[in-house]
């Protein structure tokens, strides 16, 4: 007689952005996976009471109640879940301050399903990790420049005026970095 076979693993992938998380869900259920999406917060924190939640994947920049605040709930909801931090703007900084509140893993967006299992199976294996700086390179100073100018014109709901005064820039020449591709790592 065959063994039943087990449940698929559950994740939860809480993206504001449509197509990014109905692809990256899609994604994960052809690797057998059973996903639920989340646009918000409050989709967020449903699916986490209501599921056993194994991975739940979470981009930083959220309306609302940011990626951040989610990750600290959700790991209080589901302290053995696998935790993941996506960003689009990542930063040192932002890595840090997502693993103080309970994030496992950070990937800088464009991530795919392979990278985001690839990053669970090395939490769920038994053995430490290795830190290898050749891992995760050094970022240029241009692009630590080019992030930092991101957060502080996103923290200024895009006020370019506003951001420059903090920034210590003319506005001319804030809108002349903003013109400009962001620099490579």
């Amino acid at each position: 007689m065959p063994e039943p076979e087990s449940p698929p693993a559950i994740a939860l992938v809480v993206d504001d952005d449509a197509i990014f998380r109905d692809r990256l869900a899609r994604s994960l259920e052809r690797r057998g996976w059973a996903v639920h999406t989340a646009a918000d917060a409050t989709q967020a924190f449903a699916a986490a009471e209501s599921f056993p939640i194994q991975m739940a994947i979470v981009d930083l920049r959220l309306p609302g109640t940011g990626g951040l605040e989610i990750v600290g709930q959700i790991r209080e909801l589901i302290p053995d879940a696998f935790l993941l931090m996506l960003t689009g703007y990542g930063s040192v900084a932002t890595a840090l301050q997502a693993t103080k509140l309970g994030a496992d893993h950070y990937l800088s967006k464009p991530a795919d399903a392979e990278q985001i299992l690839a990053a669970y199976a090395a939490f769920q294996s038994e053995e430490d990790p290795v830190f290898d700086p050749g891992d995760s390179p050094v970022p240029s100073l241009a692009r630590v420049e080019w992030e930092h100018i991101q957060r502080v014109l996103t923290d200024c709901g895009g006020n370019i005026s506003q951001a420059a005064k903090l920034l210590g820039l003319h506005r001319r020449s804030l809108q002349r970095k903003l013109s400009k591709y962001p620099p490579a790592y």
